[in-house]
């Protein structure tokens, strides 16, 4: 079996790990992001990530933690194969000769590649996740968006190609989506490699064992969310923004706006269980690639 090969089939491992444990943490994550700055003397839905898990659970159920998984479980063979393909491609550029290791530095500029190259199936995935996971925080909001009901990632994408400018709908937020997934895949593969090498003590990382594995993969997760998360509010924003009557005209003016209405504090929402989702799930997916990989020989 080819590097390629290889790489895509680990990719699909380990991205599904990651999707199954982490994606309830996410859908609480766009819920407190997207909910709708509240009016003076009102209170936000939701006063934190503890209560919006109670009231989606109240209301939902289970099920309501894994809304608009669909969407990404559907396509994280394609997603896995980009980022994991185009990363090992760029190692192999980088590498004096075959099964030589990387810098850190090195793995940062593949981990931009990799970033750059994915984020243009991320970009219409997260769309239709983000609108699945947000239409019922939405619901209670009195805004014009709340008129499409969606009844699943398939008629998301329906109602986008037909009513909000055909291929091109699916593609909103790709400019904020591309500012999150290029730094954030350098930061994050540059930090798993650092931390590899840390708990190995030099370059030679291949004598790691699982546990060694799942505490650089957390890190690495970590380091994803740190450094990149007001973009990821802006483009959960701007993606499940009303298509006919926009709150925003883009992506500057959607940080301008939550950086006025809300400071700071705004451009944080979900920061918490955004973080709480990238140790264990990011521990997941580089472990499940490593072991998969390492199994293919």
């Amino acid at each position: 079996m080819g590097d390629v090969a290889k790489d895509l089939t680990a990719g699909t491992f380990g991205g599904a790990a990651q999707l199954i444990v982490g994606h309830p943490f996410d859908t609480i994550k766009v819920k407190l992001q997207s909910q709708p700055t509240p009016i003076p003397g009102q209170l936000p839905r939701y006063s934190g990530a503890i209560d919006a898990v109670k009231q989606t659970l109240a209301a939902e159920g289970p099920r309501g933690l894994y809304k608009g998984m669909g969407a990404p479980l559907a396509t994280v063979a394609a997603l896995n194969a980009v980022l994991f393909t185009v990363r090992g491609q760029m190692e192999a550029l980088f590498r004096s000769h075959p099964g030589a290791s990387l810098t850190v530095h090195q793995q940062v500029f593949c981990g931009a590649g990799a970033g750059l190259a994915v984020s243009f199936l991320v970009c219409p995935t997260e769309l239709i996740k983000c609108r699945l996971q947000a239409q019922s925080t939405l619901a209670g909001s009195g805004t014009a968006a709340v008129a499409v009901k969606y009844g699943g990632p398939m008629d998301v994408a329906r109602h986008v190609l037909r009513s909000e400018g055909g291929a091109r709908g699916l593609f909103k937020g790709l400019v904020p989506t591309m500012a999150r997934e290029v730094p954030g895949n350098a930061a994050m593969f540059g930090a798993y490699e650092a931390s590899k090498q840390l708990l190995a003590g030099g370059p030679d990382t291949s004598g790691l064992g699982r546990g060694s594995l799942i505490v650089a993969g957390g890190l690495a997760g970590a380091s994803f969310w740190f450094f990149v998360y007001p973009t990821d509010v802006v483009k959960s924003v701007i993606q499940v923004d009303d298509y006919k009557y926009p709150k925003f005209s883009g992506s500057i003016d959607a940080f301008r706006r939550i950086l006025a209405s809300e400071g700071i504090k705004g451009l944080y929402k979900g920061f918490g269980p955004a973080m709480f989702r990238s140790v264990p799930a990011n521990a997941a997916c580089f472990l499940a690639y490593e072991m998969t990989r390492s199994a293919l020989g």
